[in-house]
């Protein structure tokens, strides 16, 4: 019997030590499968002296601390002046969505640094969240160019794909007119021998009204079932901002999100998505460095739902 009493208490000691030990490694499973869902945001500022009278800091050092205190994100802040202008290899395989901010300083960021970005994007190993002034960051104009070849492509029939010449037109650059032609475009020409070119003109990435008159704007969200648009109203209002309007000379978005309007005659398409190979790009048009845009709740909401979605969809 008593052995018996002894044998019994040595398997339940056993089980309990199995049940314990299962426990803990359900335990660090869980948390590991916590911190591999983390969203790693790098926020990339150049980092202007004129943004610290309307934030006390650096622009980005302002969205990435809002970003750090969101649930299921990972954010680190970097700049132009950092170590490889805050775009290391390290800091580039540590982040899954790169939110960018950049005005005066576009033409610094090297080449080289450019197509590390551009690369993991098309591979979707990372996305891009542009913001403002970021229309004409390299980053945001190589994944432009990427979208127009590929557009353009898709006019040719899939048979013949691998056959037609591509040849890109570089954008003028510059502000366009009004009544500029739209860029991107594209044109296919085919010799007497059969061959085929295409031609494609790059976007210009800008539009042709630009003004710093400090007024505000209104935003009326077009798509409001789209998850950019999750807990942001139908309309709201940016009290002071820089005007942009006119034609957005970009390739045509998979989805426009946001409408801007100042008075009845001027309106630009103030949020706008693409699928870049397999990465997504997500423009936002507020954020002038002089005016507080960024510490306002609902720009901030959409920068936050962005970071979500150009990640995951949702």
């Amino acid at each position: 019997m008593i052995t018996k009493l002894i044998g019994f208490r040595f398997f339940c000691a056993s089980l309990a030590l199995i049940v314990a030990t299962f426990l803990s490694a359900s335990c660090k499973i869980s948390q590991a499968a916590t911190t591999k869902s983390s969203i790693r945001v790098v926020v990339w500022d150049e980092r202007q002296p004129e943004q610290k009278t309307a934030y006390g800091d650096f622009l980005g050092n302002t969205i990435a601390d809002y970003l750090a205190k969101k649930p299921g994100l990972t954010v680190k802040s970097v700049g132009l002046q950092d170590p490889e202008q805050g775009l290391s290899e390290a800091t580039l395989d540590q982040c899954d969505v790169l939110v960018w901010w950049g005005h005066q300083r576009h033409g610094e960021v090297t080449d080289a640094h450019v197509k590390a970005v551009v690369d993991r994007l098309q591979a979707g190993k990372l996305s891009l969240v542009a913001l403002h002034s970021a229309h004409w960051s390299k980053p945001f104009i190589e994944a432009m160019n990427l979208r127009s070849i590929d557009d353009a492509l898709k006019t040719v029939p899939k048979a013949d794909r691998n056959k037609v010449k591509v040849v890109t037109i570089p954008s003028p650059g510059g502000i366009p007119k009004a009544d500029a032609p739209l860029t991107p475009s594209s044109k296919q020409i085919k010799a007497d021998d059969g061959s085929a070119t295409l031609t494609v003109q790059l976007p210009r990435c800008v539009f042709p009204i630009v003004r710093n008159e400090g007024k505000p704007s209104r935003i009326v969200t077009l798509v409001p079932k789209h998850p950019i648009a999750r807990d942001v109203p139908a309309t709201f209002e940016i009290p002071q901002t820089e005007v942009y309007a006119g034609p957005f000379h970009v390739p045509k978005p998979d989805a426009v999100i946001f409408e801007e309007h100042w008075g009845d005659k001027e309106s630009f398409t103030s949020g706008c998505a693409w699928q870049i190979g397999k990465g997504r790009v997500f423009y936002f048009r507020p954020g002038h460095e002089t005016y507080a845009i960024f510490k306002q709740e609902i720009p901030m909401k959409i920068v936050e739902n962005a970071v979500h979605w150009v990640h995951d969809g949702r």
